[in-house]
């Protein structure tokens, strides 16, 4: 039967998309990307926030109707929303056939022959009887993949599901995550993403200690990979020997991906984070003397119960201060199942709105002057896409910028090029999310 994938959210759960495709690849399952032609559609939903949860239902309700106008038969529904939600979700919704929660994706083969037999599955825990080594299918583009080097996190931040829908934090074996590394190297792939829910903490449960900046030396030591990049780094584990391996490896990207969330102490307190405005301002003042051309991309919160004028202002002059490259601003949202869900102090979500777009245009300005501050500069980047309209246009990142979160370059006199190469661009003009660059011969 044919078989498509929907895979929402984040890179993480891109990821268990990935090594569900290559299970069921082996399982014999012929894969389409046109939805339109499958016989059987697996949706991999996000259920962190609200807008994603409704993301992932009205992506159920679209597939849904393929039922009628095409060729669909049976559909899936796997990631976060199932585990969250899946006895509501099939009594909810006939057009699910069945569920496949976080903890078991790797039973997908043997979930999909329940549902060809007419059943209904929830299937929510791991049949230790079911091994599989197939080697993932990659959705993303030949010249970059996503390494998960752990599952699950223990950090119980008070507006967070991931623990309750992933469970404890879970390093992968260390030969295994190398392993898997190389094996990818070999089909191509120029720039390594390593991911987790907090990719500082690899290693501690396993081993009884940090093991990242160990495992980026490895990583880099492959000959294939150009870069390794690293996302989703916490303030509060990242020591002096990970500062060390940005400041000297040469194939580390130096980005630092490093959630902060707020800046007012008794937000952060309340928000369960382990670090205080003092301390990250330190670590960020170490990153940016010890690593050369530091790019530092990271993620606030508004809106959080609580927050008064003082602590947004706090929040404000902080961002202003620091000066980040590249700064996501979300709006707190109310998630049943955290402590922060259950708080009296909830703010409007006038008030949210309102701060977000605040933020966001002190944010764009300062993104704008990073982006011009490379005016003149030469970078290495790797091209994305070609124009469809204008053969001498390309589209690639260089070192500062991440897949899907950040911008563009665009590259002049590019007409002999192909996605996938790595080519010197120098940078002519910046905006505030992109840059125009023309190729170096």
């Amino acid at each position: 039967m044919k078989l498509g994938m929907i895979s929402l959210g984040c890179p993480k759960n891109l990821v268990d998309s990935e090594e569900m495709l290559g299970i069921l690849h082996e399982a014999n399952y012929e894969l389409t990307n046109q939805i339109t032609e499958a016989e059987i559609v697996i949706i991999n939903t996000c259920g962190f926030i609200q807008s994603a949860k409704e993301e992932s239902i009205t992506t159920i309700l679209e597939t849904a109707s393929l039922k009628k106008t095409g060729k669909c038969k049976y559909i899936l529904v796997s990631g976060c929303l199932a585990q969250r939600y899946a006895e509501d979700l099939l009594e909810d919704m006939p057009e699910i056939d069945g569920i496949i929660g976080t903890n078991c994706f790797t039973d997908i083969a043997f979930v999909l022959e329940e549902v060809k037999q007419g059943k209904r599955p929830i299937h929510l825990q791991k049949k230790p009887e079911i091994k599989t080594d197939a080697k993932r299918v990659l959705c993303t583009p030949k010249h970059f993949a996503y390494l998960k080097i752990a599952e699950g996190c223990d950090n119980h931040c008070s507006y967070c599901v991931i623990p309750k829908i992933r469970g404890r934090y879970r390093s992968r074996k260390y030969e295994e995550v190398l392993e898997e590394a190389k094996y990818l190297a070999t089909t191509g792939i120029k720039e390594l993403i390593v991911v987790a829910q907090d990719t500082t903490r690899y290693g501690e449960d396993l081993y009884g200690r940090l093991r990242l900046a160990e495992l980026l030396k490895d990583l880099c030591a492959i000959p294939q990979l150009q870069w390794v990049r690293v996302m989703y780094m916490y303030p509060n584990n990242f020591n002096d020997e990970l500062i060390h391996a940005f400041a000297t490896l040469p194939k580390l990207c130096k980005y630092i991906d490093i959630p902060i969330q707020h800046a007012s102490d008794k937000i952060l307190k309340s928000m369960n984070r382990r670090d205080t405005k003092a301390e990250i301002t330190s670590l960020l003042a170490k990153l940016r003397k010890h690593v050369t051309d530091i790019v530092i991309r990271t993620t606030f919160i508004v809106g959080y119960p609580g927050e008064t004028e003082q602590d947004f202002q706090t929040l404000k002059k902080f961002i202003e201060e620091q000066k980040f490259e590249n700064a996501g601003v979300f709006q707190y949202s109310q998630e049943e199942g955290t402590f922060a869900g259950k708080m009296a102090n909830q703010i409007t979500a006038e008030v949210k709105e309102q701060r977000y777009d605040e933020l966001m245009a002190i944010q764009a300005k300062i993104s704008e002057n990073c982006h011009k501050a490379t005016e003149g500069k030469i970078y290495d980047v790797l091209v994305e896409g070609l124009d469809e309209e204008d053969n001498t246009l390309a589209f690639g990142r260089s070192y500062r910028e991440a897949p899907d979160i950040d911008g563009l370059i665009f590259i002049e006199n590019a007409q002999k090029l192909k996605v996938g190469d790595m080519v010197k661009v120098k940078i002519l003009q910046g905006f505030t999310y992109e840059s125009v660059g023309q190729l170096i011969e």
